[in-house]
């Protein structure tokens, strides 16, 4: 990047998706829990892997999951698991899989608890105060591997069901979904998600 250019999130020098992803993805406040559903699922199968190896696969997954649509996904049965197993279009491994099976189940159970689709999201948003919390990360404050919100998420959500959801994950999560603003406060992203997190409130 030409120093006349602030600089971005250091971890965005993997390649161009991931880079397309900073830009435009990642750290935005999600309006949709639908999305944030889609994160899950994608940060389940980052277990043991760099990001940018799930990302390359997003579209397959989005295909071979039935959209990321939980009410779909909740119905995936073994005949269904053992058919994905086969294709090498996706991360082929029987935890994951089944861990998202179990997740789109235990997502429509909190939808239930939480009075349908409109409460999902201030349940999640609950955990860092109820809008999206801005970390000012630089040199100084740099991004932590998990917090206390992620690690309060990760309980309740396991109470609730959810499995593969520990605090990192939970709080990759978060920052993917834009409830917290990890970008570097010299990032030009950093502001723009500042302003999108104002167009919620």
């Amino acid at each position: 990047m030409p120093d006349s250019l602030p600089p971005s999130c250091r971890w965005t020098g993997q390649g161009e998706q991931l880079q397309a992803f900073h830009d435009h993805e990642w750290g935005e406040p999600v309006a949709e829990p639908l999305i944030l559903f889609e994160y899950l699922v994608l940060h389940t199968f980052q277990l043991g892997f760099d990001f940018p190896v799930v990302l390359k696969r997003r579209e397959a997954f989005r295909e071979l999951l039935a959209g990321f649509d939980p009410d779909k996904l909740a119905r995936f049965d073994e005949d269904d698991i053992a058919q994905l197993l086969l294709n090498p279009r996706i991360l082929r491994n029987r935890r994951k899989l089944e861990a998202t099976v179990q997740n789109a189940q235990a997502w429509l159970r909190l939808r239930q608890h939480v009075g349908g689709e409109a409460g999902l999201l201030p349940f999640f948003y609950d955990f860092v105060g109820g809008r999206p919390l801005d970390n000012y990360r630089d040199a100084a404050n740099p991004v932590p591997l998990s917090t206390p919100a992620s690690e309060a998420l990760s309980k309740e959500l396991k109470r609730r069901g959810f499995v593969m959801t520990g605090p990192v994950t939970c709080y990759n999560i978060l920052q993917t979904a834009g409830l917290v603003n990890d970008h570097l406060l010299s990032c030009p992203r950093h502001a723009e998600c500042v302003r999108l997190a104002g167009e919620l409130t």
